[in-house]
């Protein structure tokens, strides 16, 4: 023999109802069944507000009534046959006219009770469960509706009454030895104390009535048709990649329901747990899925292939309330005075965590219950407040649990460290840890505010090894955005194949436009953007980054905007990643930049700016290596502007060297103003982040600066430079010209040693390793204690936004 139970939503109306029919049909050919309903999807939680509206005086709990009324009969005259509708409408309308009769008297005493709640409530399960085998009757089927509060027994504990399992068991033998029909169908929800006075078993307490009918009769199986196709890995409102979980045991699925997961109502587990009867979660709208089975028997595989976790919960709407002084030391009893003062209060403790010190005892438990509890702590603990044997109670609110749970977590090292690691690395701050001898649960209490966040994350690290889901947020659409977008777009599907990375650009913004979209900006939204995007904003950009605090968050900064790096600290201290091809914050002052540097260490998320001095050539990731395995540079030598070297290598005093520069500027290879180049400033920042990444204190202000410019080509606009260039063209051929008599070049040189910096124009002779650089090609020669008589040289393309982007580019896949 089988139980069915189906929910709310699988009898929400005429259509679902038809459909849990063809379910029972096909089930009672193969066994006799009994079935279990719910009220009418919504009907419970309308006649409550019926009930507490009349409560308040309010008259609008008769359209409430009427429109329940409709909607039952509404139902019959879909399900009845027409010949048979007149006593069904009859039935639908009397029991309406009850429940009206008892919200008028609510109305009358603007007295709500529990014991009055559970009447009116009764209602729903009752007449749906009484139209339904009216349906199935009128099919043919052998069927007999079984009234559940004349068997099942209960205390008067209202609204969420204690069964009796012995005379419930006795009571439904009885009821079952008598009838012989293949089907008996039941309402859920409902029973009745000794007095015979009308209770109920809490919400969700349809599936506790199925799992108390299969218990008693001790039933082959206890089926719960829903909405969802079986439990998942995790909350599918929450992690769009939940998975269904095939099977689990009774252990973890008490875990995961206790902490959140709504497919079961805890108790449910415990009566058939008690008899080992399988128990298993089906979709009535996908009846062919196999849902899953909660077993004692699960099939078990080889330890080190199975997976580690089955499940993630979460709860929201939690509180924290922290016991602690310096009098609880070693006092027994102080845990007994709290949990018993709080149980007095019937306030739900939901997790416990204490110091093994002793000082201090920290609960979990509902919001709603805060103010009770804190009354009746401060209360029973009164004389050692007085006394400062104990401090006030500490409360902390909008918090959450998300609970990772699996039997094979049980003895597998590194589990917490997996856990907290991904969650830390992500910026989730974990305010307490609870986890049992067991090793079946671990809890966490976190900001409210993180939960999508952190359900998303652990799911990703327990449940998705396949791929990581990475969001880029992208500040710039210059020429070197542009490049870097388009390669983001072109290589994803590479990085997905090859290093299991998803990079979905969820924010994109210039000076002008910013658009967002947490499921990423598509190749044509990119090109509308413009557009169709909301007007910029770098405070609002920086805003939206933190208020939709995703997981695996890069920002992105491609500009040469000095208010950009302003905001890197925000984001490094919520824990995003910075990628920076913008120089400005690494040459910033050096308090300034050895601040990012730790805030970024501090909140476990990388600070990347390998662009600032050689595009895409690994100059500064060479530096780290250098340092990192204990080598120290000693002396840097570098040619470090690809505008520079592509200007001096093509000036030959054929043409202006106005022209050579402009045509730099249309290549690309310039900043937007070309003065930065050419005044030698871009170079001074290169060589100071390249000095501070050897480990050197040093200024801006500190490097000597040999400018090669008129003073006067440094004034105005960037077209009177131009014409200043042309003006003093006879001082850029005297340049050249002194360089050429002496068999040199001319290179644009940055220097580091003994802890000074320097850059300039210098002749190079032939026999130089800078001698032979062509086009935008960068160079630099580093010496080192270990490189000491032959350097380490890294040269190539320095300037061009290709290069630069791949350079971006790479510095996003190393922060993953």
């Amino acid at each position: 023999m089988k139980v069915l139970k189906f929910g709310g939503t699988s009898v929400a109306n005429a259509q679902n109802i038809l459909q849990v029919e063809d379910i029972i049909k096909k089930e009672s050919l193969k066994n006799r069944i009994v079935v279990v309903v719910s009220a009418l999807h919504g009907v419970t939680d309308q006649l409550i507000k019926a009930a507490e509206l009349a409560s308040q005086n309010d008259e609008n709990y008769l359209q409430i009534i009427k429109n329940l009324e409709e909607k039952h009969l509404n139902l019959v005259k879909e399900l009845i046959p027409i010949l048979d509708q007149s006593s069904w409408l009859s039935f639908v309308k009397k029991h309406f006219n009850d429940i009206e009769d008892l919200c008028n008297g609510i109305f009358v005493l603007g007295e709500f009770t529990d014991r009055i709640k559970d009447k009116i409530t009764s209602y729903g399960e009752f007449l749906s469960s009484n139209i339904i085998a009216a349906r199935l009757k009128f099919e043919g089927l052998d069927v007999i509706w079984m009234n559940s509060s004349e068997s099942i027994r209960t205390n008067s504990n209202y609204t969420n009454a204690k069964v009796n399992f012995e005379a419930t068991e006795n009571k439904l033998k009885e009821f079952l030895s008598k009838k012989e029909n293949q089907i008996i169908l039941a309402p859920g929800f409902i029973a009745k104390d000794e007095k015979g006075n009308s209770t109920t078993l809490g919400r969700g307490g349809s599936d506790y009535t199925a799992s108390i009918i299969a218990s008693a009769i001790n039933a082959d199986e206890l089926q719960i048709w829903t909405d969802v196709s079986g439990m998942m890995t995790s909350d599918p409102r929450l992690v769009s990649n939940a998975k269904p979980i095939a099977e689990i045991s009774y252990a973890e699925a008490m875990e995961l329901s206790h902490f959140g997961a709504k497919v079961l109502y805890p108790p449910t587990i415990q009566p058939v747990m008690a008899k080992n009867i399988n128990l298993r979660i089906k979709n009535t709208f996908k009846p062919e899925a196999f849902g899953t089975l909660v077993s004692h028997q699960l099939e078990k595989n080889n330890f080190e292939d199975q997976q580690i976790a089955v499940g993630i919960s979460n709860m929201s709407n939690i509180a924290l309330l922290t016991l602690e002084g310096s009098g609880m030391i070693g006092i027994p009893g102080i845990s007994a005075k709290l949990f018993q003062c709080l149980s007095n209060e019937k306030v739900n403790v939901i997790l416990i965590t204490q110091s093994s010190s002793e000082h201090s005892i920290t609960v979990a438990i509902h919001e709603n219950d805060v103010f009770n509890a804190k009354n009746a702590i401060n209360s029973a603990f009164e004389d050692d407040l007085k006394l400062k044997r104990i401090e006030p109670v500490k409360i902390e609110t909008n918090l959450a649990i998300v609970a990772l749970v699996g039997e094979n977590m049980k003895s597998r090292s590194g589990v917490s460290a997996k856990m907290f690691g991904c969650l830390g690395n992500n910026g989730i701050n974990i305010r307490a840890i609870a986890q049992g001898s067991s090793e079946k649960n671990i809890s966490i209490v976190i900001s409210e505010k993180d939960i999508k966040k952190a359900v998303n994350v652990l799911h990703e690290e327990f449940f998705e090894s396949e791929i990581k889901q990475v969001h880029l947020y992208i500040c710039g659409t210059g020429n070197v955005g542009m490049k870097l977008i388009q390669q983001i777009y072109d290589q994803n599907e590479y990085l997905k194949e090859n290093l299991l990375i998803n990079l979905r650009i969820v924010g994109l913004s210039n000076s002008r436009k910013m658009i967002f979209s947490e499921t990423g900006i598509s190749e044509n939204e990119f090109a509308d953007f413009n557009q169709n995007g909301e007007d910029a904003s770098v405070e609002k950009f920086v805003q939206e980054i933190i208020s939709r605090n995703l997981r695996n968050t890069i920002f992105v900064d491609v500009t040469a905007n000095s208010d950009i790096p302003k905001i890197y600290e925000q984001l490094l201290k919520k824990s995003v990643n910075i990628v920076a091809c913008n120089k400005i914050a690494a040459s910033s002052d050096f308090e300034n930049y050895k601040n990012l540097k730790n805030i970024a260490r501090n909140h476990s998320c990388n600070f990347f700016f390998e662009t600032n001095v050689g595009a895409g050539l690994p100059i500064i990731g060479t530096i780290n290596d250098l340092i990192r395995s204990g080598d120290k540079i000693t002396s840097i030598q570098a040619v470090l502007s690809g505008t520079l070297n592509f200007v001096f290598n093509n000036y030959d005093g054929s043409q202006p060297f106005s022209e050579i520069v402009s045509q730099a500027q249309k290549e690309g290879y310039t900043e937007p103003d070309p003065r930065l180049d050419l005044a030698g400033t871009d170079v001074a920042r290169k060589i100071l982040i390249l000095a501070r990444e050897a480990g050197y204190s040093l200024e801006f202000n500190e490097i000597e600066n040999e400018s090669f410019l008129p003073e006067e080509c440094m004034k105005g606009s960037v077209e009177d430079f131009y014409n200043s260039m042309l003006k003093y063209e006879s001082h850029f051929k005297n340049l050249l010209e002194k360089a050429k008599n002496v068999g040199k070049i001319l290179k644009y040189v940055a220097e580091f040693k003994d802890g000074k910096a320097k850059v300039g124009l210098q002749h190079i002779a032939p026999e130089s390793d800078l001698f032979h650089l062509y086009g935008k090609d960068n160079i630099v020669i580093f010496k080192t204690s270990r490189y000491s008589e032959q350097p380490l040289v890294v040269k190539g393309a320095g300037a061009g936004a290709e290069v630069t982007a791949s350079g971006v580019f790479a510095d996003i896949v190393r922060s993953v």
